[in-house]
């Protein structure tokens, strides 16, 4: 991934905190067949390794589990929120004329080595889990245990489970940093009135500390 220096995102703290805030990853691989993608909701597990692993599990239809071997190498890309940015918005722009039409992203590029879990335990666990961390913010969180035995046992014989030790991460937010405070803030200002909050909050910050 091409990265200016202005738009690099160093801290891998934060880039562990939009992979957990945007756990719906795009996992690419390559095999004997050719290049693949799977959208997959991931869970990022600290303990294990420097950078952390990812787990997620797939349909036992979905031929990439048998496509690829442990130890092959994937990549992993989280989107943290995008927008249009239009000219219009720069206050400098009604000055001189000087902007274009660009697009605003956050991204996480998470690289690693992938191994395959074809048991039952490994899966419930990541059930479990994935669960539990998505389930946390409704009134009645389901459970597992919710579901009928006879029903939930032969629906865990149907995944594969998938980890990932991530061996490099890359982060980019651009969020026009490159940009003057006020045409960053007049960029947000007209962002928070659209249905684009988040990438309105991220240039809010950027003018913040831009502005320090």
């Amino acid at each position: 991934m091409y990265i200016p220096k202005d738009f690099e995102i160093t801290e891998v703290k934060e880039m562990h905190q939009l992979m957990c805030e945007y756990p719906l990853g795009i996992l690419l691989s390559h095999s004997t067949q050719g290049l693949d993608a799977n959208h997959l909701p991931f869970e990022l597990q600290l303990e294990q390794s420097e950078l952390g692993t990812l787990h997620a599990h797939v349909s036992r239809q979905n031929p990439i589990w048998q496509q690829l071997h442990d130890g092959d190498e994937v990549l992993v890309v989280f989107r943290a929120g995008d927008a249009y940015i239009s000219p219009q918005w720069y206050p400098s722009k009604h000055e001189h004329q000087r902007q274009v039409p660009t697009w605003n992203y956050r991204v996480v590029h998470a690289h690693g080595k992938i191994r395959i879990h074809d048991d039952e335990r490994y899966v419930r666990g990541v059930v479990a889990r994935l669960t539990r961390t998505h389930e946390a913010t409704q009134p009645t969180p389901w459970k597992m245990s919710d579901a009928p035995k006879d029903y939930l046992e032969p629906m865990l014989q149907e995944i594969v489970g998938i980890e990932i030790e991530i061996t490099r991460l890359q982060g980019k937010a651009k969020l026009g940093q490159n940009k003057d405070h006020r045409d960053i803030v007049g960029v947000a200002n007209a962002l928070s009135q659209t249905e684009d909050g988040v990438i309105a909050d991220a240039m809010y910050q950027v003018a913040a500390e831009k502005n320090k």
